[in-house]
């Protein structure tokens, strides 16, 4: 059986890269698959104490509502994103400030 601590590392490290890329990164959809890796990270993190604390499964229910939040949250923001693209035919988050007004 893998320990908790395994699990804990990697979501860790799921954390951080997601974290360097949102930071880093200035074309929008690198920016939404490190926002989804953060997601990931707190999905395994939800799941893994679910498991090894309590034994019961509501870890793997909040995980699921982590999961249908993240998809409605990429639907918007591509669609976002599509629409600054539509407008000056690039995804830089540079030039977002079009959208304002």
């Amino acid at each position: 059986m893998i320990p908790l601590e395994h699990y804990l590392i990697v979501a860790a490290a799921l954390f951080s890269l997601g974290v360097y890329g949102m930071l880093t990164r200035k074309n929008a959809i690198n920016v939404l698959m490190s926002i989804e890796l953060i997601f990931n990270s707190a999905n395994i993190n939800l799941i893994a104490f679910s498991r090894f604390v309590s034994g019961n499964t509501d870890g793997q229910v909040f995980a699921l509502f982590v999961i249908a939040i993240a998809a409605c949250e990429a639907a918007v923001a591509l669609a976002i994103v599509m629409a600054l693209y539509r407008i000056i035919k690039d995804v830089r988050l540079d030039e977002a400030s079009v959208l304002k007004g």
